[in-house]
């Protein structure tokens, strides 16, 4: 009974991470205004999946599979944020989908809703949170969720 206990209490931690993470990322952008580029909006992605997860894992927490579906999930975030986090350091060259000056366009009524439109630069860091951008905070949470995950797994193989 307390073992089950236990691996729910994880997939609500886990919950509850993801959901402030995506209501802090929605704070930033609705109500304060910061635009956030491509890559800051694919990593919302992993947080969002990680929520369905944690659901059916406290549905049925006797299934391993959703914690590894789990570890998949963050080792991906960890992936996207690190390659934004690379970005922002400039190891990495910004995607074409961060900048908006390679598409190739012919027809004037697309150019014109690209113009109209602003597509905020992956290496620009707009908001900072003691002194870490969002993309940093990402990776740092993808890290330690991801390593978290991994004990996790380990606990319940050798229960």
């Amino acid at each position: 009974m307390n073992e089950v206990f236990e691996i729910k209490k994880f997939y609500i931690t886990i919950f509850a991470v993801s959901l402030l993470s995506l209501l802090a990322a929605l704070y930033i952008e609705f109500f304060l205004g910061y635009k956030p580029c491509k890559l800051c909006v694919y990593q919302r992605i992993p947080y969002l999946i990680s929520i369905f997860l944690t659901f059916l894992g406290v549905s049925y927490s006797k299934n391993l599979i959703w914690l590894y579906a789990l570890l998949l999930t963050f080792f991906l975030s960890l992936l996207l944020s690190g390659y934004h986090l690379g970005i922002e350091q400039e190891i990495f060259k910004e995607f074409s989908g961060c900048t908006g000056n390679s598409l190739k366009i012919t027809d004037k009524d697309e150019l014109l809703k690209l113009l109209n439109s602003e597509v905020n630069s992956c290496k620009n860091v707009d908001f900072r949170i003691f002194g870490l951008s969002l993309a940093t905070i990402n990776f740092l949470l993808s890290f330690v969720i991801f390593v978290l995950t991994i004990k996790v797994i380990k606990n319940e193989k050798n229960k």
